[in-house]
């Protein structure tokens, strides 16, 4: 099978890649490395194609593939450039969509639970949508697209996948974006107390990258278009990062609570559904966070 992965250099995008090359499948990255890295992409097979989804000239020098799994997009929830924001990830996915849909075949892209907002939890893929930045908002208007589109039975299978909260290998390129997962791992790691918002009791559902490149792949076997959770189901707090990693590493530094500068604007409480998830793509994440974190730290952090 040949597959397109676009975003294919950055944090998931290229976990994607190795897990689609670890079972035999022909991949191409589609990046303008921009937001993505290169170093990510050093021990893969990909063919790399360096352009932007917002120019639809970039999509004539694709070769013939079976099918697109789309991650390109800006994913900075702080940058203030709406417009910017805006015409990446919803104009630059709809050429995406466009594309797969004159070629007849599957797409399988990346939504967010950004979109939920505070919303209640656990969330619901049919409950309110309240977005609180324009990046959320963006990722809302590609899914309604994606909804009025698939009213069309005849069209090939297309899978949105509201991502939570993910960590891993590949992420440390992201600076501040990256997660508090490898945020936290450097501080202890210096010696430092683990800076974290008062009391850390804000919860997350934080989701191992190998669970999502696994799950991101079986959404090109589903037999219908769905749009659905990617997470664990079950809510961690920051506390429980801080516990997990002084674990792994040996250590016993205690937190240092600070107060939330972004309230108003943050989640303080995320937890997907995974129903939906079960019964579309017959599967649910196999990782504890105890568990991702041995295996990152162990594995990849320790190493690097």
């Amino acid at each position: 099978m040949k597959i397109l992965v676009t975003g294919g250099a950055g944090f998931i995008g290229s976990n994607i890649v190795k897990h689609l090359e670890a079972k035999g499948a022909k991949t191409f990255v589609l990046d303008n490395f921009a937001y993505g890295n290169y170093q990510n992409l050093l021990d893969v097979k990909a063919e790399i194609i360096t352009g932007n989804i917002c120019d639809e000239d970039i999509l004539k020098k694709i070769p013939k593939i079976d099918a697109v799994i789309h991650l390109a997009a800006i994913t900075d929830t702080t940058l203030d450039d709406d417009e910017k924001m805006m015409a990446v990830n919803y104009q630059g996915s709809k050429n995406i969509l466009s594309f797969c849909l004159r070629k007849n075949i599957r797409l399988v892209y990346a939504s967010s639970a950004g979109v939920y907002g505070e919303g209640k939890s656990p969330m619901y893929e049919n409950q309110k949508i309240t977005p609180h930045n324009i990046y959320a908002y963006s990722k809302y208007l590609f899914d309604c697209e994606v909804i009025k589109i698939t009213k069309n039975k005849k069209i090939m299978p297309i899978i949105g996948l509201r991502y939570f909260n993910v960590y891993g290998p590949g992420e440390y390129h992201k600076g501040s974006a990256a997660s508090m997962c490898y945020q936290l791992y450097l501080q202890i790691t210096q010696n430092k107390r683990p800076r974290i918002f008062k009391h850390g009791e804000q919860k997350r559902d934080f989701i191992y990258v190998k669970d999502v490149a696994r799950i991101s792949a079986l959404g090109l076997q589903s037999k219908k278009s769905a749009i659905v959770n990617v997470g664990t189901g079950k809510a961690r707090s920051f506390n429980d990062i801080v516990n997990s990693l002084n674990k792994t590493l040996s250590t016993n530094l205690k937190p240092e609570y600070f107060s939330n500068p972004f309230e108003g604007k943050y989640q303080n409480f995320t937890e997907a559904d995974t129903l939906l998830l079960q019964k579309t793509l017959k599967t649910k994440t196999e990782f504890s966070l105890e568990a991702g974190i041995s295996d990152y730290v162990n594995n990849f952090l320790k190493k690097a």
